[in-house]
C-alpha cells in the first residue's frame, strides 16, 4: 500500500480525485472520462487515457485496503510537503461524506481540525 500511496500523493490533489471517482462510478462513468481529459492538460484524451491504469490500480488498493485507509495515508504523506492548514481546507471541500472529512482532518492535526470543526459539533 505504501507505494500507490506514495504515487497518488505525488500526483497531489488530482489523485485524490481520481481515487475518489474511480471508487465512485467503478471507473466506467463519464465523470471519469471528462476528469481524465482535464487531468490530461496539453495531451488531452491520451494524457487522460494514460491514467486509466492508474485507475486500475486505484480501484485494486481501495478493494484490498479501503477508502479511508487509502486517504489517510495519502494526505499524511502529503502533509511531509504541503501545508496542514491547506490540506485542511482541500478536504473541507472534497465529494465525501462529513465523516470521512473530520478522520481525515484528525489524521492530520487533531488539534488545528477541532478550531475548525462547526460549534455545532463539538
Amino acid at each position: 500500500m505504501d507505494e500507490i500511496v506514495r504515487k497518488f500523493a505525488g500526483l497531489g490533489f488530482p489523485g485524490v480525485i481520481v481515487v475518489i471517482l474511480a471508487v465512485t462510478s467503478g471507473g466506467s462513468s463519464a465523470a471519469v472520462i471528462a476528469t481524465l481529459t482535464a487531468l490530461g492538460g496539453p495531451f488531452g484524451i491520451v494524457g487522460g487515457i494514460a491514467l486509466l491504469g492508474l485507475i486500475n490500480v486505484a480501484g485494486d488498493a481501495v478493494a484490498g485496503y479501503g477508502i479511508e485507509a487509502i486517504l489517510k495515508a495519502i494526505y499524511k504523506e502529503r502533509s511531509k510537503t504541503e501545508s496542514v492548514i491547506f490540506l485542511l481546507r482541500e478536504i473541507k471541500d472534497l465529494p465525501i461524506t462529513e465523516d470521512l472529512k473530520l478522520k481525515l482532518k484528525n489524521e492530520l492535526s487533531p488539534e488545528i481540525s477541532l478550531l475548525l470543526m462547526p460549534k455545532k459539533l463539538k
